[in-house]
């Protein structure tokens, strides 16, 4: 048994295709079901039920795949560790990023973290704080950018900028008249991310409703959201770093009166081995939005 052979079980395992499987891994289709056939010989059990539309894992597999993936993940992270050792600042590093903060904030930090760390390239993953978090306890990501606590003794993380919250109204509505508008004037008509959003959960607390309450629109995206509400169908929380994408929807952006945001955040693996070069990474993007809350109010 080999390390490829295992990487080549999990690509088949999470593809449910040897073509897509095998293209991942930058094999031929025939190669890799020879490696998974031979696989399946030294371990006396079938892998896969194949058939011309799917390709299922077995029970035996379902079984075997936490040992595989940890066995392929610490090998990782020795080889991680031996690119710390030579260059702790070179190589990759794939970054998860929540979906209201992605579209705004990558735009911002690429061009420094080229610039600050030439050696390093950073890839990123967009997904929900959930996913990013399962996927950097599966060693999937070495870190994600969250707007939320980690919870867990295997995870650690710091806080990078605090991001200010905006009132977000429609062209016309009354409370557009206001210098400042207190959260709780929102809630009547605030419009809310679907489950699985941290900001949503953040938007109702804030305005003081609960999840049943959170206005009739369920949107699976904030340009969804910012639509809607230029569109006059209710207000919403606007996060500070996307308040010009808001302003050219047509929204129109007022303080709240208590200043709340959220404090966006670098987290990974407690014992992740590449925690200079993440560290690294925090510090261009605290560096990049120094002072933002302070010029986003």
């Amino acid at each position: 048994m080999n390390l490829r052979d295992l990487r080549y079980l999990l690509a088949v395992a999470d593809h449910r295709s040897f073509g897509r499987a095998a293209e991942a891994c930058g094999i031929s289709q025939p190669t890799l079901s020879v490696q998974i056939r031979k696989l399946e010989d030294l371990l006396g059990v079938t892998l896969f039920e194949r058939s011309s539309r799917k390709v299922v894992p077995t029970p035996a597999c379902e079984r075997l795949l936490g040992h595989v993936r940890a066995a392929v993940a610490e090998a990782d992270a020795i080889l991680a560790a031996a690119r710390e050792l030579r260059d702790p600042l070179a190589g990759h590093v794939r970054l998860g990023i929540i979906p209201t903060l992605a579209p705004y904030l990558l735009p911002l930090i690429f061009m420094p973290l080229r610039e600050a760390l030439p050696r390093l390239e950073v890839e990123p993953w967009e997904d929900q704080t959930a996913g990013l978090l399962a996927r950097l306890r599966t060693h999937e990501l070495d870190a994600a950018l969250l707007a939320s606590e980690v919870d867990g003794p295997d995870l650690d993380s710091r806080p990078l900028f605090d991001e200010p919250f905006l009132a977000g109204l429609p062209p016309g509505h009354p409370l557009a008249a206001r210098a400042v508008v207190a959260e709780g004037e929102l809630a009547q008509d605030i419009l809310v991310l679907t489950d699985g959003h941290c900001l949503r959960d953040q938007a109702l607390a804030i305005c003081g409703r609960d999840g049943a309450l959170g206005g009739p629109l369920r949107a699976a995206s904030l340009a969804t959201l910012l639509n809607m509400v230029a569109a006059g169908y209710g207000t919403t929380l606007v996060p500070g770093l996307a308040a010009g994408a808001a302003e050219d929807a047509g929204i129109v952006l007022r303080p709240l009166a208590s200043r709340a945001g959220r404090t966006v955040r670098l987290a990974w693996r407690a014992r992740c081995p590449r925690r200079a070069a993440l560290q690294a990474v925090g510090d261009v993007i605290a560096h990049r939005l120094r002072g933002f809350a302070g010029k986003a109010v």
